[in-house]
């Protein structure tokens, strides 16, 4: 892989990863359809997709950065009473929502790693995260919640949605708030919970795939210079698609999901219909 297309897949990448249209399924299906002569089952890709991810969820850091220093405040009893219990109670709901993702991540692992170099069944699940999000727009809950409102069992739930970004082509971040909006929070909070979310699971993943790249001596020696470049670009990248998405969120309420399911069945569709 080039600078230039590890550059591009950065960009894509860190556009993609919060837009509710799956990073994992474009990083997967553009470079099949560009024709790019990319090893997507090379040793060396999924690490690389790892630091992209790694970029990413340290732009969520420092963009929720408040919303971190107040939950360290509320775990070190540091505040008021009030505040330290709302901290930590909103600590604990994404730490169980959380579960999910890790528990599945690891059982599932060797089974769904298959997937990752198939660009039709990324293009044919992408079609899917289309409709999970047109759909759940349908039959979203009426009621304007906030964080602070959800209980222990519904963040559970929405932990679960999350789990089926496993899936080349299901988006993380569309699931989430397909979740949130059905138990019936705003788009707005829907989406600062899925990006909350977003934090430990990304970088928990990185982590565990940093080990293994360590040990890669050759592919640190070719491509380490590279992915860290890369990094940083989908860091940036990403840290401007939060503030774009946290704004539209925050002007539209009605039916907000609806461009980005139009969008995954037509890039879905067409990808599709030219790799088939």
């Amino acid at each position: 892989m080039t600078l230039l297309q590890s550059l591009f897949i950065a960009i894509l990448q860190g556009a993609t990863e919060l837009f509710p249209v799956s990073s994992l399924g474009h990083a997967v299906i553009v470079p099949k359809l560009l024709g790019w002569a990319v090893d997507q089952k090379a040793p060396s890709f999924l690490p690389f997709l790892v630091v992209l991810h790694l970029g990413t969820a340290a732009a969520l850091v420092l963009y929720f950065w408040r919303d971190w220093l107040g939950f360290a405040k509320g775990i070190l009893g540091q505040g008021d009473a009030a505040s330290i219990a709302k901290e930590r109670r909103t600590f604990m709901l994404i730490c169980v929502a959380t579960l999910p993702a890790v528990v599945l991540g690891f059982a599932l692992e060797h089974t769904l790693r298959s997937f990752f170099g198939s660009p039709t069944l990324a293009a044919a699940f992408l079609i899917v995260n289309g409709g999970i999000l047109f759909l759940g727009e349908r039959i979203k809950h009426a009621g304007r919640k906030n964080l602070e409102e959800v209980g222990w069992k519904t963040a559970l739930v929405i932990g679960a949605c999350q789990a089926l970004a496993l899936i080349p082509g299901i988006s993380r971040s569309g699931a989430t708030m397909v979740g949130g909006v059905m138990a019936g929070l705003t788009h707005k909070e829907s989406a600062r919970f899925s990006f909350l979310l977003a934090t430990p699971v990304i970088a928990g993943a990185g982590v565990l795939e940093v080990t293994k790249l360590l040990r890669m001596h050759d592919v640190i020696a070719v491509d380490g210079g590279m992915m860290m470049v890369a990094g940083l670009v989908a860091g940036i990248t990403a840290w401007i698609s939060t503030y774009g998405l946290m704004h539209y969120f925050k002007k539209h309420e009605l039916e907000a999901l609806n461009p980005f399911a139009f969008y995954c069945w037509a890039v879905g569709g067409l990808a599709l219909f030219i790799l088939i």
